[in-house]
């Protein structure tokens, strides 16, 4: 995983525990979870929707401990709706996330 850091990956195995199952559920909805907020990014027209989707995902890197996700909504906050850059490097993130 090129772009978490460990505590992504100590967060979920606190949550989880033993259970590899959950452990792989916990992820899944992270992904998940992910996947949405860049839909609705790429799909934002406006500012307001573009932020709340930011911070969505800002809220949900946070809460995860993804630091590289949270500089990543950051960038998406400082930018403007559709700005292809940020979005192509949260779908990379994404990827990277999706392949464990």
């Amino acid at each position: 995983m090129a772009y978490l850091s460990g505590d992504l990956d100590a967060t979920l195995a606190a949550a989880a525990g033993d259970d590899l199952g959950l452990l792989r559920e916990l992820r899944a909805a992270f992904v998940e979870s992910i996947d949405r907020q860049i839909d609705l990014l790429h799909r934002a027209r406006c500012d307001g929707n573009w932020q709340v989707a930011a911070m969505r995902l800002k809220g949900l890197a946070a809460s995860f401990h993804a630091d590289p996700l949270i500089a990543l909504a950051e960038e998406a906050l400082n930018g403007a709706p559709g700005d292809p850059v940020t979005l192509r490097r949260l779908k990379s993130f994404l990827a990277e996330v999706s392949s464990d």
